[in-house]
């Protein structure tokens, strides 16, 4: 099993940033890919970014691309998100993710196994 407990949402203006984390927990070894979504109020589950097992390939959605940066430290069991240059239409509950089956995942939400409370962002105008 795999617990993911997500950090680092809040209040932003617009062209802000904030960083997100995701630690995770519950299994010793952490070769498997990881990945951000999230939930707009009225809107689907979208996929934001994922990341392969050893941290070393990243995959996009068209929106974030140039803004968002996917991280992670295998040492710490944590997953990071940079987010910059937030925009109003950012604002969502992220979502972090955990695809322990698989080295590699990108935004089908049914690679993912594991999924996280979810944070808040909000970005104002």
């Amino acid at each position: 099993q795999v617990q993911l407990v997500e950090s680092g949402g809040g209040l932003v203006q617009a062209g802000g940033s904030l960083r997100l984390s995701c630690a995770a927990s519950g299994r010793n070894n952490s070769n498997y890919a990881m990945g951000w979504f999230r939930e707009a109020p009225g809107k689907e589950r979208e996929f934001v970014a994922s990341i392969n097992w050893n941290g070393m390939t990243s995959h996009y959605t068209d929106s974030v691309k140039g803004r968002f940066t996917i991280s992670r430290d295998k040492a710490k069991n944590t997953l990071y998100l940079q987010m910059n240059t937030l925009k109003p239409e950012d604002t969502a509950v992220y979502i972090c993710a955990a695809a322990t089956m698989r080295p590699i995942a990108g935004p089908d939400r049914y690679e993912y196994d594991y999924w996280g409370q979810g944070t808040q962002v909000t970005v104002s105008e």
